[in-house]
């Protein structure tokens, strides 16, 4: 299929083909007939794309203090190479979606093949939207009438914040294509609107629409115009759907609004707020998120638990029928809008001139006919079966920033790669010479040239994908961890019958720091901690929740469970677990795990995310005969009583190149897997009794 993406590096807009999305669970595909582009949003992004990185740096202060703390921990090449991996990155454009359901996912009650709905979907002949995401469009209203649904929403939204009543006048600045709906939804509420743009053609369909326009490039004193108007009691509420760097606008906010009056933020604009143009007149202010109550809500948005109604009245879902409903009826006229309508193909006549002034909303047709192949070939390469052919499934951050790099140089067969929308998974194909993208893992399953399969997506996908390679006679890597349960785990253990092998991402072992520790303090009982300053991430990250990434226990710190594992060369016998905070059962972020190894050896996982970025990210310490080894965050390992070793340096290196090396080899050579199976078996029970420690506040036998 054709689906339009954009360059973060250079800002080049390009119509890509890519292989169609497979429905989800909870989700519905998606033929699209029709999609608006929204100027203001993607000409910030093309325009962002284009500037160079001095701009680039300057337009994101964020984003540089990270990188700079990352400097300061992992050096300046692991570092430079990440920010411009993360430049290289394909974004998706358009969120502003009609067409025709194809397909309905598990779950789907509300929607059938053939419904026709609006969706924030891409500028793609076929998208998988979750179901909170996805609108009926009644029947008198046509496609490119519905393709206003999200813009509107957004509009619809500010004025749900700002709350007007009846009679009063509400001024919005900016009559852009959000200035222009949001302007005639407050007509539609009964109010007064004042509309206030720099462009005579929009201050003219505005006033065609009933809105009063002032133009302060015609001479208009906004301010002065606005007090006129209200016999200078100043606006009710003002809301911003305008774009500006400069705090102008804000303050021209403050001026005209009477006492408490009410200002909503849509658009982008400087806010170095004025205290006292506030303070006098106590003047509420406040920022609109997107569409409505749910955006960015990860329950809501991806495994549609919608919100009560009777408690949560306008979710982002009831705002798009509610759009819907206002163009149905009469009271939204959005034909007038559109200004130009281009077909799919011919996208360059709207992006290469993005940046003009005259366009307010463009439609792209689709065409009646399109591919929904799940499978798009690059290349024709040549592979012999059982030459070690590669399939790669997941195409996100470490597949992209560690994984496929590291294989680049080691020559490995890239065969496929699997990514579920296909963009990701495209772009990493042209740039490591992969000879297919796809959408359906399936498909890489049947292919006789795929011997190893290699598992990077989310946590609760791994033990399904691990049961389906098994089963289709392929070697298994699976990045950490193995499975989220005991149930998964069984399932895994029922399908592992050793004709074929199966790796965990336990890459640490690997590294020449613990390779050389391991070699010096050999295989005698010995005393480890391990601490990993493992950095904050917001609750809301998948991560987090316990039937997607399980938790930082199981899903991170396996990690060092199986690292001593290795250094004490000996199995985990018993495990418990205590956390910090008020809730410790609910917090894994900060927790320190006690380990009892069968051979005497005790290990202690201190996992942390309340440390500073600036300190090394991981450290671990080794005694044993009156001995002790230190290795800071695998690039210094220090000795101390041993004779003939002091210290080690090297570039930051966890052991990945070592690790898909021996993985490549073994796989067309054969041998003794890369980790013995039952200790794998045995890092992951000791992973869950963690958590299970953790609830019960005991020690848990394995």
């Amino acid at each position: 299929m054709k689906q339009i993406i954009q360059s973060f590096k250079t800002g080049e807009t390009i119509l890509e083909n890519i292989p169609a999305p497979q429905v989800s669970k909870g989700g519905v595909l998606i033929q699209t007939t029709r999609s608006l582009v929204s100027l203001g949003t993607e000409r910030m992004l093309v325009e962002f794309g284009k500037s160079n990185l001095i701009s680039k740096a300057r337009q994101q202060p964020d984003k540089v203090k990270q990188v700079l703390d990352k400097i300061k921990t992992e050096g300046l090449m692991p570092t430079l190479e990440a920010v411009f991996n993360k430049l290289g990155e394909p974004l998706p454009l358009g969120y502003c979606n009609i067409g025709k359901v194809v397909a309905v996912g598990e779950g789907i009650s509300e929607f059938k093949v053939g419904d026709r709905v609006a969706s924030n979907g891409a500028h793609a002949e076929y998208v998988n939207i979750p179901k909170n995401l996805v609108a009926h469009v009644p029947e008198n209203v046509s496609d490119e009438e519905a393709a206003f649904t999200v813009v509107g929403s957004i509009g619809l939204q500010g004025i749900r914040l700002l709350n007007p009543t009846l009679g009063e006048t509400v001024v919005v600045i900016g009559l852009g294509l959000i200035g222009l709906l949001t302007a005639e939804l407050l007509v539609a509420n009964g109010c007064r609107v004042i509309g206030v743009d720099l462009d005579d053609k929009k201050i003219e369909l505005a006033k065609a629409k009933g809105i009063i326009g002032v133009n302060p490039r015609a001479g208009d004193d906004v301010v002065k115009s606005v007090l006129g108007l209200t016999n200078n009691i100043g606006a009710d509420g003002v809301i911003i759907t305008a774009s500006a760097k400069n705090n102008d606008i804000i303050s021209q906010a403050a001026q005209m609004s009477r006492k408490r009056g009410r200002i909503v933020l849509v658009g982008v604009i400087g806010l170095d707020l004025s205290r006292a143009e506030f303070y006098e007149k106590e003047l509420s202010f406040q920022v609109s998120c997107s569409y409505g109550p749910g955006r960015y809500d990860e329950d809501y948005e991806r495994k549609g638990i919608d919100y009560p109604l009777p408690f949560v009245r306008w979710t982002e879902k009831r705002n798009f029928e509610a759009v819907l409903h206002a163009i149905a009826t009469g009271k939204l006229e959005v034909k007038s809008l559109i200004t130009e309508r281009v077909l799919l193909e011919n996208y360059k006549d709207i992006y290469d001139n993005i940046g003009g002034q005259g366009s307010i909303a463009s439609i792209l047709e689709y065409p009646l006919e399109s591919d929904s192949s799940s499978t798009v070939t690059l290349k024709t390469n040549s592979f012999e079966k059982g030459s070690g052919g590669v399939g790669i499934i997941g195409a996100g951050n470490f597949t992209k920033m560690t994984m496929l790099p590291a294989l680049k140089t080691l020559d490995a067969k890239l065969i496929s790669i699997v990514s579920a929308g296909g963009v990701s998974g495209t772009a990493l194909a042209k740039k490591y010479d992969i000879a297919k993208s796809t959408t359906d893992y399936h498909e890489m399953l049947k292919d006789e040239h795929v011997d190893l399969i290699l598992i990077t997506t989310r946590h609760n996908q791994h033990a399904q994908m691990v049961v389906d390679g098994l089963n289709n006679g392929k070697h298994v890597f699976v990045e950490k961890p193995l499975a989220l349960n005991e149930h998964e785990l069984e399932q895994i253990l029922k399908a592992y019958n050793g004709s074929k092998t199966l790796t965990v991402g336990f890459n640490r072992r690997f590294s020449p720091h613990i390779q050389k520790i391991k070699q010096l303090v050999g295989g005698s009982p010995m005393n480890v901690i391990a601490t990993m300053n493992a950095g904050h991430i917001p609750p809301s990250v998948w991560v987090h929740d316990m039937k997607v990434g399980g938790g930082r226990i199981i899903g991170e710190a396996c990690h060092f469970i199986d690292l001593i594992t290795y250094l004490t060369g000996s199995r985990v016998k018993a495990v418990c677990m205590n956390a910090m905070g008020p809730n410790p059962q609910e917090n894994t972020d900060n927790a320190s795990i006690l380990l009892e190894y069968e051979n005497g050896s005790t290990g202690v996982i201190n996992y942390f995310s309340n440390g500073s970025k600036s300190y090394s990210k991981e450290r671990v310490e080794v005694y044993s005969q009156e001995r002790t080894i230190v290795m800071d965050n695998f690039r210094i390992t220090t000795g101390f009583g041993f004779k003939s070793f002091s210290k080690l340096k090297t570039g930051l290196d966890k052991g990945h190149k070592a690790q898909f090396k021996l993985l490549l080899e073994r796989t067309i050579s054969g041998g003794d897997a890369l980790i013995p199976f039952d200790e794998i078996i045995n890092t992951t029970k000791a992973s869950f009794a963690a958590i299970e420690s953790l609830k019960t506040k005991q020690w848990i036998s394995l």
